[in-house]
């Protein structure tokens, strides 16, 4: 497993923890954070600094589902993705939908990774569009 898919799955368990707890973004205590990880830090930060720009994206792509009616393992690992999508210009759109798939895959149920997979494919083509 590559540096950055721990990255992923680690910034996922700490957004995952805060939106079950129903904490506010700055209330994530920087501890749960591995201080050598600067893409883990990166990833938290940028998710939480965009979080309603992203959260948009979420709810105009996922039609008749409300943004907080999506699990909360499905809703933060596209917010992590989306990140990547949108303020990342260094990482492939391919890799980040990738990654996520993958997330998908191994964290959530079976229907996730389709899902998942329309609103990235969805938002990554209007990306290559503009």
């Amino acid at each position: 497993m590559g540096a950055r898919t721990k990255s992923r799955k680690r910034a996922l368990d700490v957004l995952y923890a805060a939106d079950l707890r129903g904490k506010e973004p700055g209330e994530i205590s920087s501890d749960r954070l591995r201080s050598d990880d600067s893409y883990e830090s990166l990833l938290v930060s940028g998710v939480l600094l965009n979080a309603k720009e992203i959260d948009a994206v979420i709810s105009g792509h996922s039609k008749d589902w409300e943004i907080d009616r999506i699990s909360t393992v499905d809703r933060n690992i596209l917010r992590i993705a989306l990140f990547e999508l949108l303020y990342c210009p260094d990482v492939p759109a391919d890799v980040a939908i990738s990654e996520a798939l993958e997330l998908a895959t191994s964290l959530s149920s079976d229907d996730s990774p389709g899902f998942i997979n329309g609103i990235l494919a969805n938002v990554s083509k209007k990306r290559d569009d503009a």
